[in-house]
């Protein structure tokens, strides 16, 4: 492997050892704190009289659990009340900033980071939910770890992990109208399947790439753990920069410059070796959704199910007959024109400002169908805000949707936005495991939100391209 890519540039420069064990002990420059993870955490490093190391270097907030249709206090629901009431305690014991629903700056960990200017080139990011590779559209190291290793940053800000093997991933040419970073993410993982990237981190690049905005990047980075890879980044540049200049935790005059320089010298090197390249052309990708019960069950809108005769694999035939099983869908038929009964345009992967634009459009001057609900819930409070003023929130509550507070939301059965019995939802969010919505009945299939606001108004999975012409 060669030392050009950003991945060993970045890895190397935040080793602190090498263990016995092979595995190495790095730094982490931040770690974002919430709602589920941190409670059990907190309660080991008390129970070994232990202490917070650099309470600066990490910051909390509420998302998973809390209710998105009001934050009044104590919350109805006494597990997150609890949750919520140990995570404000634990961050005024030990010196942690706590981003709380009453500083109006609360949301989701990695949509707050990125826009407090939190999250940065060159850094690492640990965090105790699987879809902190998000922060990795920046030029960061960013993973998800476990409430034990939660624990071990809190007391020494470091972490004992395995090196990875770097893939780089370029997308040519360009997009059609219609699709999205999500349609990107989803066709990747349905072509390197959802467990092609174990070992792997993930570097995403290309014509195609480069032309997205930071949101968009945030999008392909954030399901990145969705096809088996624990790290998937970005290389910074002028997008990049521009995105973080003047935000509240980004260095400013001078030191920004600095930093600048500094973030352009950790790029991967155009000569980079890299253990694995693939390439994918940007004409080959249509809008997408998944038809079964993982991300990489996902087939362009005017592609058929797959027949199960015809999976030569073993264990992708079983799977695939588990989701058919669960799904209650037809082998061989369209996706497009399957029912919904619930529509989610929200979640860490689609719950910002760009997101909510997509989906207003397609939304603006029309109604949701009599026989669907459709949540709309931003990310963070910052992203309400913004949404608002832009009367955003006049479109979807015109059209019929519920318009919400920011949080986790119906992206996973943790707060009070559940499906129930055999609801079919068309979802903006990252995973479509069996029960992940609420309901160990409900069934879920991820599309962009432009896709989910489609489907909302026809009441079906329907091609969102006929509402952009």
């Amino acid at each position: 492997m060669s030392s050009d890519t950003l991945y060993e540039k970045v890895f190397g420069r935040h080793v602190v050892d090498v263990l016995p064990t092979g595995q190495y002990q790095i730094f982490i420059g931040f770690q974002p704190l919430h709602d589920v993870t941190t409670s059990p955490a907190f309660e080991m490093v008390k129970e070994a009289n232990g202490k917070v190391a650099y309470p600066q270097l990490n910051i909390a907030t509420a998302d998973h659990m809390v209710p998105t249709t009001s934050m009044a206090r104590p919350f109805s629901d006494p597990k997150a009340e609890a949750l919520m009431d140990a995570l404000e305690r634990n961050a005024r014991q030990y010196g942690i900033e706590f981003l709380g629903p009453e500083s109006g700056k609360q949301g989701i960990v990695h949509i707050i980071g990125p826009e407090r200017g939190l999250t940065q080139p060159g850094i690492t990011i640990a965090c105790g939910d699987s879809h902190t590779s998000t922060h990795g559209a920046f030029g960061a190291l960013a993973f998800g770890i476990g409430t034990t290793q939660v624990r071990y940053v809190l007391e020494t800000q470091t972490l004992a992990v395995d090196r990875l093997k770097v893939r780089q991933i370029h997308f040519k040419g360009e997009l059609s109208k219609g699709v999205y970073a999500k349609d990107v993410i989803l066709y990747t993982i349905s072509q390197l399947g959802v467990g092609g990237g174990k070992g792997f981190a993930y570097e995403y690049g290309g014509s195609i790439v480069d032309k997205m905005t930071m949101e968009e990047r945030m999008t392909i980075c954030n399901m990145s753990i969705e096809g088996g890879a624990l790290v998937g980044y970005v290389n910074p540049d002028n997008t990049t920069f521009d995105y973080l200049r003047g935000r509240e935790r980004a260095p400013r005059g001078e030191a920004f410059e600095r930093a600048v320089k500094y973030w352009k010298s950790i790029a991967s090197e155009p000569n980079a070796q890299y253990d694995d390249t693939v390439v994918f052309q940007g004409k080959e990708i249509e809008p997408t959704v998944t038809w079964g019960i993982n991300p990489g069950h996902a087939i362009g809108i005017s592609q058929r199910m797959p027949e199960l005769s015809k999976i030569l694999d073993e264990s992708e035939r079983k799977s695939a007959e588990k989701a058919y099983a669960h799904m209650k869908l037809t082998q061989g038929e369209l996706i497009c024109g399957t029912p919904i009964d619930v529509a989610f345009i929200g979640s860490c992967t689609n719950g910002r400002l760009s997101d909510l634009e997509a989906a207003s459009q397609v939304l603006k001057g029309r109604k949701v169908a009599d026989s669907v609900v459709l949540l709309v819930v931003p990310g963070s409070y910052e992203v309400k805000r913004q949404a608002e003023e832009l009367g955003l929130d006049r479109i979807f509550t015109e059209a019929g949707a519920q318009w919400r507070g920011a949080g986790c939301s119906m992206c996973l059965g943790m707060n009070p936005d559940k499906l129930t019995g055999y609801q079919m939802s068309a979802s903006s969010s990252n995973r479509n495991f069996i029960g992940r919505q609420g309901s160990p009945n409900g069934r879920t299939l991820l599309m962009s939100p432009a896709m989910v606001a489609a489907a909302a108004v026809e009441g079906r999975v329907t091609d969102v391209r006929q509402y952009l012409r």
